[in-house]
């Protein structure tokens, strides 16, 4: 019984150190560059800072560089122009890795509007 147990307990924490060895998810991280926000600050916040400009834009008309739109343009994939397609996808990847639940693209396109598109509606 005492071997059974041994042999649990070290299989338990092998597991444990092997886990622990990808501290964060290979993310493509698309055009990146300067964040609104350095990334410790976003990892912990952006949840809080898009609900506020989701009220800001809703309630009030004012759209800032906070949108979810400008995160998007920046973190979309540079092979599919989206945050979502695949499991290493900016929001997808991140999200996963954290075991929480997504919902911003139930309403939302999780893709960047191509320059065609951009242009049309700047018209």
């Amino acid at each position: 019984m005492k071997i059974l147990v041994s042999l649990l307990l070290s299989l338990c924490l092998s597991v444990t150190s092997w886990a622990g060895e990808s501290a964060v998810p290979k993310l493509d991280m698309g055009k990146g560059g300067q964040c609104v926000k350095d990334t410790q600050w976003m990892r912990k916040n952006h949840m809080h800072m898009l609900k506020h400009q989701r009220d800001e834009t809703v309630r009030k008309g004012i759209r800032g560089e906070n949108s979810l739109k400008n995160c998007i343009e920046c973190h979309a994939s540079l092979k599919d122009d989206s945050v979502i397609a695949r499991e290493d996808s900016f929001c997808v990847g991140c999200h996963r890795y954290e075991a929480v639940k997504i919902d911003c693209f139930e309403c939302h396109s999780g893709k960047r509007k191509s320059a065609w598109l951009q242009q049309r509606n700047a018209k």
